[in-house]
């Protein structure tokens, strides 16, 4: 287990570097506690420190995620490892990078997903195959734009420096910023609330998250979505308007049943 200390990121970022390739040229098996990698997204680094990475002495190197879910009789929630899985293929790919330059040295595709047994305090570990989520999270990398672009298109004056804007001038900042709101972002993001209130006025469907708003189509505003379903517009060849049209038939035959019934 080498010393992986160092003074500030870019000093740990470079020592693990270094320990991953003194751990492979040595050839013998090394356990790398909190390492710190570094990726590039949308141009910026971002650092990431996995539990840990195991290099084996054939030079290959294991991602290891330690997660407080229980594992029981060898099997744990499918939606939490998901999520485990998609967190461990950042790491693969910041990886990767390390690997790149370095001789003898491959990721594994698959990680070490280790859990507690059984609600136990006995630790056990499943290996999981991450190479579908690498795969996915490399692809979305590579759409993002890129910092530098952003600010580019951002007006002339505009700055989110918060020790030299006072809140006036960065809630005016903020407004001349589009917004893009998703029912995912109130986990994330600080200003979910602000984008969610710009998307309710303005009527956006993405307000009834991500899946209806793909099912919708070229519908994107709530009233256009009732005009469709009323037959006040919209293509009737068009899936998404026949479906809320037939939607909101099968709700009225509902209601005039449920009536019906009432008054008998």
């Amino acid at each position: 287990m080498p010393e992986l200390t160092a003074a500030g990121p870019e000093g740990r970022v470079a020592r693990t570097a270094l320990a991953l390739r003194e751990a492979t040229a040595a050839g013998a098996w090394t356990l790398l506690d909190h390492p710190l990698l570094a990726l590039e997204v949308a141009g910026s680094p971002v650092y990431l420190e996995p539990d840990a990475v195991v290099v084996r002495p054939d030079g290959g190197w294991t991602v290891v995620e330690i997660k407080s879910f229980p594992m029981v009789d060898g099997a744990a929630d499918a939606s939490k490892v998901g999520a485990a899985a998609r967190q461990a293929a950042v790491y693969v790919l910041a990886l990767e990078r390390v690997a790149a330059v370095t001789e003898g040295a491959r990721v594994a595709p698959s990680v070490l997903l280790v859990c507690p047994k059984d609600f136990s305090n006995l630790p056990t570990a499943s290996v999981v195959d991450v190479r579908k989520q690498r795969s996915v999270t490399r692809r979305q990398l590579d759409r993002l734009t890129r910092v530098d672009e952003i600010a580019a298109a951002l007006p002339e004056g505009v700055g989110f420096d918060l020790a030299e804007r006072s809140a006036e001038e960065l809630a005016a900042a903020v407004e001349c910023v589009p917004h893009q709101y998703a029912s995912e972002c109130l986990a994330a993001c600080e200003l979910a609330f602000h984008c969610r209130s710009r998307a309710r006025e303005a009527e956006a469907v993405e307000t009834l998250g991500r899946s209806v708003r793909g099912e919708l189509g070229g519908l994107t505003t709530v009233g256009a979505v009732l005009r469709a379903a009323r037959g006040e517009e919209g293509d009737p060849d068009d899936p998404a308007v026949a479906a809320l049209r037939r939607a909101r038939a099968l709700r009225e035959e509902a209601l005039a049943g449920a009536e019906a019934r009432t008054c008998r």
